[in-house]
């Protein structure tokens, strides 16, 4: 589904640069394992979008993979730019669930093989943060896992455009969360963007424009790190 708009041409609203980004120690495995074997009370800051497509909603699951290097990352896609849902965008690994998943954390695993090749021998799972609802009907459970270095990807070329690792530091610190609005249609809807100035696969400088449900993930772990 094309958008109707540029999310990277939309003025910044603003910044959180007034919250605390999540401490370096924070970020390591141990303390990960730590955080998600007692977890604290929180609210996820965004749980739902609003619709701009009628149709009936659907359960859905992401791998949230952080990749235990010094230091951590994030694995990313880009999916491509002929996909039904979120073409273009920068999303998790995953997908819709089937019926024969026996739990959201089945469909995440199942999703980032079928995805990008990542083999669930590499990943610890941690657990899971409350679900999102996208504004495209699906209902989202966001399974967070530790991903040991050494795999190797073999992304699927009808989903995944690309594959690349963003900075965990990065993506848990609020200042780099930028906030937008957008009217359509008569609703005005407010959305997070996290710009990553990254590297592709040549090496060439890039931004990486990570917004929309995935940005919105992104900065209901930084809620669930900082709680």
């Amino acid at each position: 589904m094309a958008l109707a708009f540029d999310p990277e041409a939309l003025p910044v609203l603003g910044c959180d640069t007034h919250l605390p980004a999540i401490a370096a120690g924070h970020l390591e495995a141990a303390a990960l394992r730590r955080r998600f074997s007692a977890p604290p009370e929180w609210e996820p800051e965004i749980k739902v979008e609003r619709r701009f497509v009628e149709r009936d909603v659907a359960a859905a699951s992401v791998l949230v993979p952080v990749v235990l290097r010094q230091p951590a990352s994030v694995l990313l896609t880009l999916r491509t730019d002929h996909l039904t849902d979120h073409p273009s965008q920068i999303s998790f690994p995953g997908g819709r669930a089937e019926a024969f998943d026996a739990d959201p954390v089945a469909t995440a695993l199942r999703e980032a093989r079928e995805e990008i090749g990542l083999g669930d021998e590499w990943i610890e799972i941690l657990g899971s943060l409350p679900t999102y609802t996208t504004g495209t009907g699906f209902i989202v459970t966001p399974v967070v896992g530790l991903v040991r270095p050494g795999f190797e990807l073999r992304p699927d070329p009808s989903e995944v455009a690309e594959v690349f690792e963003a900075p965990l530091a990065w993506l848990m610190d609020p200042a780099n969360h930028q906030r937008h609005a957008v009217e359509i249609d008569g609703i005005r809807r407010e959305f997070f963007s996290i710009p990553w100035p990254g590297r592709d696969v040549s090496g060439r400088p890039r931004r990486y424009f990570i917004w929309g449900a995935t940005a919105a993930m992104l900065r209901n772990l930084y809620r669930f790190l900082a709680a």
